[in-house]
């Protein structure tokens, strides 16, 4: 990612300070209108990474053949339609021996979203950022309507796990293109916003769902909606960072030329002052590390591993127990909606939580409260009870999640941030895939999922105390300084 303070390079010497957001501005009308634009992309990633909840909600079923109801084996199942009146649990019998291919299909379409990220990522560095998330869009739209038609089971999984890779695809180049626009001084408040458009999408699931109640209409409804986004080839630039970065300064002065005049800002040096930029960079340019070098002096190996297994046990624990919350008692429309309307909370009191208290002491409080919560959660009958426990839960996971993205980001140097970001993000999809088959263990006993789930954000939690505090401290640059970072008894203050 080609941020230029807060998330990476900085300017180097003799360059006038980050010079496209003087000519641009930091944040005006084009940008507003850039990351509504982008903003969209986060409500398809809600309905694919959620939709489990609603392909394969809880079905009771009933044996012809032994007269009981939800018993194993059962070779001709007669499922309670009353509420969903398919679901790929019933058009695939996926009961008894077949249960773990319920959360296989999530498993693959998580690792699909593992494997998006990666190839997007490397893509967008090459190819520039727009087309590769054009053609993330143009996978997410075709695969995720014929995932709506294909009659078997491994053909829908397949179809998902290309799902998957579009949805890592469009989350990584989106939040690149958005970050690569906006001001230094906003990038804290839109990355946290960023995640807006998500729980929203989260919180609309429920109504897709209520309204279409057969799993391959359903699955139509939150995949075609996503043609919409092919206005992207009209809409949305090429980020002038990279096309400066990869020496196409004449498109990048075009692009900032007509930003600049959108955000009513002078244009008539932008020429002679981006060709100056970027004979500076050229100059100056810091020599790349690589995710090697994360393991190659014991401060630094210490810092990757205690970030990763912090962002493993968010993903684990807010996939898992949201997931899980469809499975309670209850009205699942509404149990869904309430933890989705928390996690919208949750978004909006990061912001202040990030401003006012340090990294660490946050990390540590909300894994210590969706420990608890689960815990609680393992004991009490279900009901409103545990639908409570389980949002303050997700929601507490879900703040760690944003509150460690910028942490990660400032923990490390600039030639080894977008490495920690990238082995940080394969940890987080990492705890996504198992997150499914913890939830099975409740066939076995109602507790066991909750407890599975409070274990990793406790032993996170004590973790994250070897971590330094980084909020107001200085960004570091090269190896040797990541290496020294923490180790000072006072860390130089911005």
């Amino acid at each position: 990612m080609e941020m230029q303070e807060r998330n990476g390079v900085k300017p180097p010497s003799g360059a006038p300070q980050d010079l496209i957001q003087k000519v641009i501005g930091s944040f005006g009308k084009y940008h507003l209108w850039l990351c509504l634009l982008i903003f969209l992309t986060k409500f398809p990633v809600a309905f694919h990474q959620m939709a489990i909840l609603f392909l394969s909600p809880k079905v009771s079923y009933s044996c012809e053949s032994s007269g009981t109801n939800n018993t194993c084996p059962c070779p001709d199942p007669t499922y309670d339609t009353s509420i969903f009146s398919r679901t790929i649990i019933m058009e695939w019998d996926l009961i008894c021996d077949r249960r773990w291919l319920t959360s296989f299909t999530q498993t693959l379409f998580q690792l699909g979203t593992l494997l998006g990220s990666v190839f997007f990522g490397m893509a967008s560095d090459r190819f520039g950022r727009k087309y590769p998330l054009l053609v993330a869009v143009v996978i997410q739209v075709t695969c995720g309507v014929a995932a709506a038609y294909v009659p078997d089971y491994w053909t829908f999984t397949f179809l998902r796990f290309f799902v998957g890779m579009s949805v890592g695809g469009t989350m990584v180049t989106g939040f690149v293109i958005v970050m690569e626009f906006v001001g230094t001084q906003y990038r804290d408040l839109i990355s946290a916003l960023y995640q807006v458009p998500f729980n929203l999408g989260h919180m609309l699931l429920p109504v897709f769902a209520y309204f279409f109640r057969d799993y391959s209409d359903f699955q139509l409804s939150i995949s075609a909606p996503v043609i919409i986004l092919l206005s992207y080839f009209f809409l949305v630039p090429e980020t002038p960072r990279w096309l400066i970065a990869v020496k196409r300064t004449e498109e990048a002065i075009e692009v900032l030329e007509r930003v600049a005049k959108i955000n009513n800002r002078p244009t008539e040096n932008i020429r002679a002052d981006i060709e100056a930029y970027q004979a500076s960079l050229e100059k100056h340019q810091l020599k790349k590390g690589n995710i090697l070098d994360l393991f190659r002096t014991p401060n630094l190996r210490k810092n990757i591993i205690a970030m990763s297994f912090n962002w493993l046990t968010c993903s684990y624990c807010f996939y898992g127990v949201s997931q899980y919350v469809g499975q309670l008692s209850g009205n699942a429309f509404i149990n869904v909606a309430c933890s989705a309307s928390v996690t919208l909370l949750g978004t909006f009191v990061s912001i202040p939580l990030m401003k006012f208290i340090g990294r660490k002491s946050i990390v540590i409080i909300f894994h210590l409260i969706c420990t608890l919560c689960l815990l609680v959660l393992a004991v009490i009958p279900e009901g409103v009870g545990s639908v409570i426990c389980a949002s303050v839960g997700v929601v507490a996971s879900f703040i760690v999640f944003v509150v460690v993205y910028l942490y990660c980001t400032e923990l490390f140097p600039t030639v080894v941030r977008n490495a920690a970001l990238g082995f940080s993000s394969m940890a987080a999809r990492i705890g996504s895939m198992i997150a499914p088959f913890v939830i099975e263990t409740r066939a076995k006993a109602l507790w066991m999922p909750p407890v599975a789930f409070a274990v990793l954000p406790l032993i996170a939690a004590c973790i994250t105390i070897v971590l330094p505090e980084t909020k107001g401290c200085e960004l570091t640059t090269t190896i040797e300084e990541g290496e020294a970072f923490g180790k000072k008894t006072k860390t130089e203050k911005k």
